[in-house]
Protein backbone atom coordinates (compact mmCIF):
# COMPACT_ATOMS: atom_id res chain seq x y z
CA UNK A 1 0.00 0.00 0.00
CA UNK A 2 1.02 3.61 -0.40
CA UNK A 3 1.74 6.29 2.16
CA UNK A 4 -1.51 7.64 3.54
CA UNK A 5 -3.58 4.58 2.58
CA UNK A 6 -5.10 4.58 6.08
CA UNK A 7 -7.15 7.60 4.97
CA UNK A 8 -8.87 5.64 2.17
CA UNK A 9 -11.84 4.89 4.47
CA UNK A 10 -12.77 8.58 4.79
CA UNK A 11 -15.12 9.19 1.85
CA UNK A 12 -15.73 12.78 0.83
CA UNK A 13 -13.24 14.21 3.34
CA UNK A 14 -10.50 15.33 0.93
CA UNK A 15 -9.67 18.59 2.72
CA UNK A 16 -9.43 16.83 6.08
CA UNK A 17 -7.24 14.10 4.58
CA UNK A 18 -4.87 16.67 3.09
CA UNK A 19 -4.62 18.45 6.45
CA UNK A 20 -3.92 15.24 8.39
CA UNK A 21 -1.42 13.88 5.84
CA UNK A 22 0.57 17.12 5.93
CA UNK A 23 0.59 17.11 9.74
CA UNK A 24 1.68 13.45 9.92
CA UNK A 25 4.55 14.11 7.52
CA UNK A 26 5.78 17.14 9.45
CA UNK A 27 8.34 16.80 12.21
CA UNK A 28 6.28 18.78 14.70
CA UNK A 29 2.54 18.13 14.48
CA UNK A 30 0.22 20.04 16.79
CA UNK A 31 -0.01 18.41 20.24
CA UNK A 32 -3.84 18.46 20.51
CA UNK A 33 -6.53 17.89 17.87
CA UNK A 34 -10.30 18.08 18.09
CA UNK A 35 -12.21 15.95 15.53
CA UNK A 36 -15.82 17.09 15.14
CA UNK A 37 -18.67 16.17 12.86
CA UNK A 38 -22.18 14.75 12.84
CA UNK A 39 -22.85 11.06 13.49
CA UNK A 40 -21.63 9.01 10.54
CA UNK A 41 -19.08 11.59 9.43
CA UNK A 42 -16.19 9.39 10.53
CA UNK A 43 -14.58 11.44 13.29
CA UNK A 44 -13.28 8.36 15.16
CA UNK A 45 -12.22 6.74 11.87
CA UNK A 46 -10.33 9.93 10.94
CA UNK A 47 -8.69 10.13 14.37
CA UNK A 48 -7.58 6.50 14.21
CA UNK A 49 -6.26 6.94 10.65
CA UNK A 50 -4.31 9.99 11.81
CA UNK A 51 -2.92 7.99 14.74
CA UNK A 52 -1.75 5.31 12.30
CA UNK A 53 -0.15 7.95 10.07
CA UNK A 54 1.69 9.43 13.06
CA UNK A 55 2.95 6.05 14.27
CA UNK A 56 3.86 4.56 10.87
CA UNK A 57 7.30 5.12 9.34
CA UNK A 58 5.56 5.55 5.95
CA UNK A 59 2.91 7.92 7.35
CA UNK A 60 -0.02 5.54 7.28
CA UNK A 61 0.70 2.90 4.64
CA UNK A 62 -2.07 0.72 6.06
CA UNK A 63 -0.06 -2.44 5.55
CA UNK A 64 2.83 -2.47 8.06
CA UNK A 65 2.76 -3.93 11.54
CA UNK A 66 2.31 -0.51 13.11
CA UNK A 67 -0.73 0.33 10.96
CA UNK A 68 -2.27 -3.08 11.63
CA UNK A 69 -1.71 -2.66 15.38
CA UNK A 70 -3.40 0.76 15.35
CA UNK A 71 -6.35 -0.71 13.41
CA UNK A 72 -6.63 -3.49 16.00
CA UNK A 73 -6.22 -1.07 18.91
CA UNK A 74 -3.14 -2.90 20.17
CA UNK A 75 -0.28 -0.51 19.32
CA UNK A 76 1.77 0.14 22.48
CA UNK A 77 2.07 3.86 21.68
CA UNK A 78 -1.69 4.32 21.18
CA UNK A 79 -4.04 4.83 24.10
CA UNK A 80 -7.66 4.31 23.03
CA UNK A 81 -10.04 5.83 25.56
CA UNK A 82 -13.77 5.28 25.84
CA UNK A 83 -15.93 6.14 28.84
CA UNK A 84 -16.71 3.55 31.50
CA UNK A 85 -20.45 4.15 31.45
CA UNK A 86 -22.20 7.39 30.58
CA UNK A 87 -19.31 9.79 31.21
CA UNK A 88 -15.59 10.02 31.90
CA UNK A 89 -14.82 10.28 35.57
CA UNK A 90 -12.06 12.44 36.98
CA UNK A 91 -10.35 9.25 38.21
CA UNK A 92 -10.39 7.70 34.73
CA UNK A 93 -9.08 10.93 33.21
CA UNK A 94 -6.27 11.35 35.77
CA UNK A 95 -5.20 7.75 35.14
CA UNK A 96 -5.19 8.46 31.41
CA UNK A 97 -3.10 11.63 31.88
CA UNK A 98 -0.57 9.63 33.90
CA UNK A 99 -0.33 6.89 31.23
CA UNK A 100 -0.09 9.52 28.46
CA UNK A 101 2.96 11.07 30.08
CA UNK A 102 5.06 7.93 29.50
CA UNK A 103 7.61 8.04 26.70
CA UNK A 104 6.73 6.30 23.42
CA UNK A 105 7.75 2.64 23.20
CA UNK A 106 8.48 2.36 19.47
CA UNK A 107 7.65 5.43 17.48
CA UNK A 108 8.29 9.07 17.91
CA UNK A 109 4.88 9.72 19.50
CA UNK A 110 2.54 8.57 22.22
CA UNK A 111 -0.97 9.10 20.78
CA UNK A 112 -4.07 9.38 22.96
CA UNK A 113 -7.37 8.91 21.11
CA UNK A 114 -10.09 10.21 23.42
CA UNK A 115 -13.45 9.21 21.90
CA UNK A 116 -16.60 11.01 23.05
CA UNK A 117 -14.57 13.69 24.82
CA UNK A 118 -17.79 15.67 25.20
CA UNK A 119 -18.86 13.11 27.83
CA UNK A 120 -16.21 14.17 30.34
CA UNK A 121 -17.52 15.46 33.65
CA UNK A 122 -16.51 18.99 34.63
CA UNK A 123 -13.76 17.65 36.92
CA UNK A 124 -12.54 15.26 34.22
CA UNK A 125 -12.46 18.11 31.69
CA UNK A 126 -10.33 20.14 34.12
CA UNK A 127 -7.86 17.23 34.47
CA UNK A 128 -7.77 16.88 30.69
CA UNK A 129 -7.20 20.61 30.26
CA UNK A 130 -4.13 20.47 32.50
CA UNK A 131 -2.66 17.66 30.36
CA UNK A 132 -3.37 19.53 27.12
CA UNK A 133 -1.96 22.80 28.48
CA UNK A 134 1.29 21.16 29.56
CA UNK A 135 1.69 18.09 27.33
CA UNK A 136 4.69 15.79 27.54
CA UNK A 137 6.99 16.53 24.60
CA UNK A 138 6.14 13.37 22.59
CA UNK A 139 2.38 13.07 23.33
CA UNK A 140 -0.39 13.95 20.87
CA UNK A 141 -4.01 14.18 22.02
CA UNK A 142 -6.84 13.34 19.57
CA UNK A 143 -10.24 14.31 20.98
CA UNK A 144 -13.52 13.37 19.27
CA UNK A 145 -16.83 15.17 19.78
CA UNK A 146 -19.93 15.82 17.67
CA UNK A 147 -19.39 19.57 18.02
CA UNK A 148 -16.62 21.83 19.29
CA UNK A 149 -19.26 23.62 21.36
CA UNK A 150 -19.71 20.43 23.40
CA UNK A 151 -16.31 20.99 25.06
CA UNK A 152 -15.21 23.81 27.37
CA UNK A 153 -13.72 26.78 25.52
CA UNK A 154 -10.47 26.30 27.44
CA UNK A 155 -9.98 22.88 25.84
CA UNK A 156 -11.22 23.94 22.38
CA UNK A 157 -8.82 26.87 22.28
CA UNK A 158 -5.82 24.57 22.76
CA UNK A 159 -6.75 22.11 20.01
CA UNK A 160 -6.44 22.23 16.26
CA UNK A 161 -9.94 21.76 14.90
CA UNK A 162 -10.70 19.09 12.28
CA UNK A 163 -14.29 19.37 11.04
CA UNK A 164 -15.74 16.43 9.15
CA UNK A 165 -18.97 16.51 7.20
CA UNK A 166 -21.49 13.86 6.34
CA UNK A 167 -20.00 12.12 3.30
CA UNK A 168 -21.94 12.10 0.04
CA UNK A 169 -23.78 8.89 -0.84
CA UNK A 170 -21.66 8.42 -3.97
CA UNK A 171 -18.41 8.44 -1.95
CA UNK A 172 -19.74 5.87 0.54
CA UNK A 173 -21.00 3.69 -2.33
CA UNK A 174 -17.55 3.79 -3.93
CA UNK A 175 -15.94 2.43 -0.76
CA UNK A 176 -18.56 -0.32 -0.60
CA UNK A 177 -17.86 -1.24 -4.24
CA UNK A 178 -14.13 -1.49 -3.47
CA UNK A 179 -15.04 -3.91 -0.68
CA UNK A 180 -16.97 -6.12 -3.09
CA UNK A 181 -20.57 -4.91 -2.78
CA UNK A 182 -22.38 -4.93 -6.14
CA UNK A 183 -23.17 -1.58 -7.86
CA UNK A 184 -26.84 -0.87 -7.06
CA UNK A 185 -26.61 -2.68 -3.75
CA UNK A 186 -23.70 -0.41 -2.76
CA UNK A 187 -25.76 2.69 -3.62
CA UNK A 188 -28.76 1.46 -1.61
CA UNK A 189 -26.59 0.60 1.40
CA UNK A 190 -24.88 3.99 1.18
CA UNK A 191 -28.24 5.78 1.13
CA UNK A 192 -29.41 3.79 4.13
CA UNK A 193 -26.31 4.60 6.09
Amino acid sequence: MTAGAVFDRLPGQDMVIDQLRAAAESNRPTHAWLFTGPPGSGRSVAARAFAAALLCERHGCGDCGSCRQVAAGSHPDLLLVRPDGISYSVRQTRDLVLRASASPVYGGWRVVLFEDADRATEQAANALLKAIEEPPPRTIWLLCSPSAADLPITIRSRCRLVTLRTPPTSAVAEILRREGVAGEQAVEAARAS
